[in-house]
């Protein structure tokens, strides 16, 4: 197709009120569209057969029932205007960062919280993630950091009596305020869905809707082929479907459909594979003003999930007459829906050959979409929508970013993002990253080395694919896959046309026309004409480097120029922004305007990925609020759209920039800060700050302000001496702390020595890693061979730690703040439930501990001192203990930069930990400045089919609190533990037939289990016969599991293959003796007690203007009793935090991960 311009874009590319009459006076609003999990929560409550309930709320008492009135379309359109007569808003939140929904939903909670508190509402908010700045005191009047169950948040209203709430919650009966909650079901439902677009003349593929395999089968017939598209019905990132080329996959996937859908249906499609796919992001107010915020275009073509494809926007490959008609059929969609104010997102198929549109889905909430479009038009939709459901219309509501306009002003936009691919219609991305440039193939390069994956671009560099034969390379381009993007580049190098690389990959061949461009720009002799423009189609100086083959550094001083940037406007420079919301670009006009004020450059943390989530934000956003508070300007450099820290109103000067060395040192030299902080944007920024310091001493540049420019908080030298392990062991030595008995292999005869010295099992893992990334527990010198040929390569330049696996202790967090005259303050001690070799960033914690002895606590508090002072830690530190059963401690790792916990440590003792770091980073000392709270962690096993449950040292969560299955509180649990663990098998089985449970086991349990006088039904294994445990899995025998690891390869593959069919089944999974434990003194407190819901601003109601880092130096006290450990004491220890646990529990709404807390 033809490449056109929108209307309205000046580019420069290349190539509602509704309110019940007489008695019921509650009223209700549509806040629940900022996440997902209110839908969910919504049908629970809609299937309810509670038709009688009377419950006070608010100023008034209201009898539910299910009849409700609606005012005419009319009446709503003339009550145009803030609404006065509510006071107080519940906000329902997102809940855990899950694959399917990350910080979007967040970003989108925060704009809502801060507009609505904006207008003068009092805002009540529920949501179970301690770890986004969405839950911090001051964004709401009470923050409940609760379970996102019915049950909880039925609680919270009764006890905070709302004026207004979300219109999901159809138990109550209430008519919504705006949206409908008709529409709200005609767009979720597929049926319904289909229908109302037929109302209209839209096409929609063939389909239908399945409530049994059955019925699934029928449908497939009557549609009369593969390949078919199978979606559950109300579910996020495409859980339980994909794509089915065959009978047998079909039958696979519905059955997985089925169980994943709350309402069990599943909708069945023709699959449009290979068409192209586009969104359209569309607001309404109750005027009928309707406006298009921004197109967006994925590069994959259909069959590859968008949140996981790489997007564009404003849409690439649309004749102005083609936009226009998806421009009219989504205005025409939301009006049909009903969606009578707020945000929606449309999704459109368009097919190559004859330009037929067919409408895929509509989304009537805030979506992944909405946080990028945001970022790439200025134009804040959440906040917009916020708004929109108080009252207001599009055109009362002020443009933020230009102060001049309305936000009826369509944004037009001449730059766009892109976002990671990955490869069916099940997403499986964790996070996305967006950058922004003038044309298609700079924004293009610069999201490419915005990945973090080693690419410093696309084209000009090594990639493994130069490397595949024809077949190998033809099947990556056929085939979805995260490396496809690469692939292209091989194919191209070796000669492959345009046309046969469209045939394979079914991409538009625009944008591989522009791929092709970029290739022919691999040029090794550059003059300075060329120079200029390839620097202007995004290559970085890095790729220029490696084609003309010189260094960095060489080119960069060759080049001879620095990139202008460029304002964020919503306008297309129609009028002059107001906000520095910036973005780089080779052009002639620089629109940045640095000020010479006092100013801090905070480097963000990426893009969102297993090992890094929004904890690192939430860092940065406090240290940008506190840093404003004191008097500095700041700056933040990231590359995240859902991210808070990437908002316009975050900082005084946001650049969306991918964090390179190249990037950040452009900024730096245009700003000129007083101080740099790396320290809250986890490995990204920490990885830059050697090479940044190195920049500073050769230079030695002055800062705007007349001083010099500095790195602030930790040196960067102090950083890298804790993560080289050889400095760092001699280190520990010289301060006499202890630790696992180990070493460094610079060799596969390394490794294998200092593992045969100190005996299996052993921990190994590289150095300079996030999130335990690459790193095993191995039991034998083969495993460990294997490990270093496939995990990672060991060499002098890349040493491998080997060390003892503990495999009897107990893990501790520790996270402390030290200032420059080295006083020292302890946050908070976190105890973890599971035993260490479960990743800390997986594993549940507490503050404060239990069952630690005071002597083991004073020797951490006093080596975490030592620590900080001789590396000069100035800031936060985050260190890791183990101890073991017999009361020995031993230091696993020291992190002096922010850690994943301190939100959650901040909000369990109520001190803003990272804003006080941020305080002590600009010069002030510790001395200038009573509950029990639980972390859990969300794990994404669901999403990745065959890969194994159980926990190790590698982190595999993607956020924190609970998600997965609901655990039972009787009925058969299966029991399967390894020699280690066999020794506890007696306590915790006794626990559980006491709490009424059948025991059912494998041979070695069994016989254990039955020497001990214990009840218990014997199972074949998965290799012994059948029927074995899988079976009685399958047919629904089995209710709870515990299955620990074992050494044997036999044994392995059963207990992976049972954990895995466990998941599929929606079985809750165990993988933890201590886990067992908890679970079982959760269960005890779930069948005998209410949970009482507490506000957050509750825990903390004294005046803290005066802060006694001493009286806090363990979270207010230790209640450890014993002074060494034991499983009885563990036992006392759960049962005193069973009422926190228990609250976590109830929320495993939704299988995301086996139930290992």
């Amino acid at each position: 197709m033809a490449h056109c311009l929108k209307p309205c874009d000046n580019l420069f590319i290349s190539s509602s009120t509704t309110v019940l009459s007489s008695k019921p006076k509650l009223k209700s609003l549509p806040f629940s569209l900022f996440s997902f999990k209110p839908s969910k929560i919504a049908h629970h409550f809609s299937s309810s057969s509670s038709s009688n309930r009377t419950q006070t709320v608010g100023s008034n008492a209201c009898s539910f029932t299910r009849t409700t009135v609606e005012p005419s379309d009319v009446s709503q359109k003339q009550n145009v205007g803030k609404r006065t007569d509510i006071k107080k808003i519940m906000i329902l939140g997102a809940g855990p960062i899950v694959i399917g929904q990350a910080c979007e939903f967040d970003y989108s909670g925060t704009q809502a919280c801060k507009a609505l508190k904006e207008e003068g509402y009092e805002v009540v908010l529920i949501n179970s993630n301690p770890a986004t700045i969405m839950t911090d005191p001051e964004m709401a009047d009470r923050t409940y950091i609760e379970p996102m169950t019915p049950e909880s948040v039925e609680q919270i209203i009764e006890k905070e009596r709302p004026d207004a709430i979300p219109p999901t919650m159809r138990c109550l009966k209430v008519a919504p305020l705006i949206t409908k909650l008709e529409a709200i079901k005609k767009a979720e439902d597929r049926e319904l869905f289909k229908d109302a677009m037929k109302n209209i003349g839209l096409k929609t593929p063939p389909s239908g809707i399945g409530t049994t395999l059955e019925e699934c089968m029928e449908i497939s017939k009557s549609i009369g082929e593969f390949l078919l598209i199978i979606r559950p019905a109300f579910t996020l990132g495409g859980s339980g479907g994909g794509i089915a080329y065959n009978k047998d996959e079909f039958e696979t996937m519905c059955k997985s459909g089925l169980a994943a859908s709350v309402t069990s249906q599943v909708f069945v499609e023709k699959s449009l594979l290979g068409w192209k796919e586009y969104e359209l992001e569309v607001m309404r107010d109750l005027a009928d003003n309707v406006v298009i915020i921004c197109s967006i275009e994925n590069i994959d073509p259909m069959g590859v999930h968008t949140g996981d494809s790489i997007t564009v926007a404003p849409a690439q490959t649309l004749t102005d007459k083609e936009y226009q008609r998806l421009r009219d059929y989504s205005i025409a969609v939301i009006r049909e829906i009903g969606v009578e104010c707020g945000g929606s997102n449309v999704q459109f198929a368009v097919n190559p050959e004859d330009g037929e549109v067919m409408v895929i889905e509509m989304n009537p909430r805030v979506s992944r979409s909405s946080a990028l479009a945001s970022k790439a038009t200025g134009f804040p939709i959440a906040k917009m929508a916020a708004k929109l459901f108080v009252g207001y219309s599009l055109d009362q509501i002020p443009n933020d970013i230009t102060k001049k306009t309305p936000a009826s002003f369509e944004p037009s936009i001449d730059y766009f993002p892109g976002s990671e691919a990955v490869l069916t219609t099940q997403m499986k991305s964790v996070g996305e990253y967006m950058v922004v440039g003038r044309t298609f193939q700079e924004s293009f390069q610069k999201a490419i080395r915005s990945l973090e994956c080693g690419y410093s671009g696309w084209g000009c560099a090594p990639v493994k694919e130069l490397d595949w034969d024809w077949t190998e390379l033809k099947y990556s381009l056929r085939v979805p896959n995260p490396e496809r993007i690469h692939t292209i580049y091989a194919t191209m190098k070796r000669g492959m046309k345009v046309y046969d690389i469209h045939e394979l990959s079914l991409i538009d061949k625009w944008f591989l026309a522009q791929f092709k461009e970029l290739k022919a720009r691999n040029s090794s002799n550059l003059n300075t004409y060329e120079f200029y423009e390839v620097k202007k189609r995004g290559f970085s100086d890095t790729q220029i480097a490696y084609a003309t083959n010189l260094i960095e550094k060489e080119v960069c001083l060759k080049r001879s120029y620095h990139p202008t940037y460029k304002r964020v406007d919503t306008c297309a420079a129609e009028f002059e922004a107001d906000t520095p919301y910036m973005y780089s670009s080779y052009d002639f006009e620089c629109e940045s305007a640095p000020t010479k004020r006092k100013k801090v450059l905070i480097l963000g943390g990426g893009p969102n990925r297993i090992g890094q989530g929004i904890e690192f934000d939430y860092c940065c956003c406090h240290a940008s609020f506190a840093l404003q508070e004191v008097g500095y300007e700041t700056i933040m450099i990231n590359s995240n759209p859902e991210t808070v820290s990437n908002d316009y109103d975050t900082s005084d000067h946001l650049y969306f920039e991918p964090l390179t060395v190249e990037d950040v040192l452009n900024i730096i030299d245009l700003e000129r800060p007083d101080g740099i902080i790396v320290q809250f944007g986890g490995q990204t920024p920490l990885e830059l700050a050697l090479i940044i310091q190195k920049y500073l001493d050769e230079h030695k540049p002055s800062s705007a302000s007349g001083g010099r420019v500095r790195i602030w908080g930790t040196s960067p030298d102090s950083i890298d001496a804790t993560e080289d392990r050889e400095r760092f062991y001699a280190i520990l030595k010289e301060l006499q702390i202890e630790q696992p008995k180990g070493g460094i292999a610079k060799s596969e005869a390394d490794a294998l020595a200092i593992a045969s010295e100190i005996g299996y099992r052993v921990v190994v893992r590289p150095s300079y890693v996030l999130g335990g990334r690459a790193m095993e527990i191995v039991y034998s010198d083969e495993k460990l061979v294997t490990y270093l040929e496939t995990a990672v390569k060991v060499d002098p330049d890349r040493p491998v730690l080997v060390d003892r696996y503990l495999s009897d202790a107990i893990e501790i967090d520790i996270d402390a703040l030290s200032d420059l005259h080295g006083n020292v303050g302890i946050g908070g001690i976190m105890e973890h439930i599971e035993q260490a070799g479960v990743h800390s960033g997986d594993s549940a914690c507490m503050i404060p501990t239990k069952t630690i002895s005071p002597t083991s606590l004073d020797l951490i508090r006093s080596w975490t001192t030592k620590l900080a002072n001789t590396l000069n830690v100035f800031g936060l530190i985050n260190c890791q203990y183990a101890i073991t059963a017999s009361g020995e401690v031993f230091l696993l790792e020291a992190n002096p930069s922010a850690s994943r916990t301190a939100p959650f440590v901040s909000k369990a003792i109520g001190w803003p930990w990272a804003k006080y770091a941020s305080l002590i980073m600009s010069g002030m000392s510790l001395h200038d400045l009573g509950h029990v709270a639980v972390k859990e962690a969300v794990l994404p096993f669901e999403k990745f089919q065959g890969c194994d449950v159980f926990l190790g040292r590698e982190m595999r969560s993607t956020g924190e609190i609970a998600s997965g299955p609901k655990l039972p509180i009787f009925r058969t649990v299966f029991l399967s533990l390894n020699d280690l663990t066999k020794p506890q098998l007696g306590n915790f089985a006794r626990v559980y037939l006491g709490l009424g449970f059948t025991i059912a086991s494998t041979s070695g349990t069994a016989q254990i289990l039955e020497l001990d006088g214990i009840p218990v039904e014997r199972v074949l294994k998965m290799h012994e016969g059948r029927p074995h445990a899988g079976d009685m899995i399958a047919n629904g025998q089995i209710h709870l599991m515990v299955v620990t690891n074992t050494s044997d390869d036999l044994d392995q593959s059963d207990g992976q293959q049972l954990r895995r069919m466990a998941l599929s089944y929606k079985i809750p999974i165990i993988t933890t003796v201590s886990g067992a434990l908890a679970a079982a003194e959760a269960i005890r407190s779930l069948k005998s007690s209410k949970i009482e819901m507490i506000s957050l601003q509750d825990y903390f109601l004294e005046d803290r203007t005066q802060i006694d880092f001493s009286k806090y130096s363990d979270a207010k006290g230790t209640l450890a009793r014993s002074r060494s450990y034991s499983w009885d004491d563990h036992i006392r220890f759960l049962k005193e935090v069973v009422e926190i646990l228990t609250r976590f529990i109830t929320a495993k709404h939704v299988t995301q991960a086996p139930y290992h807390h």
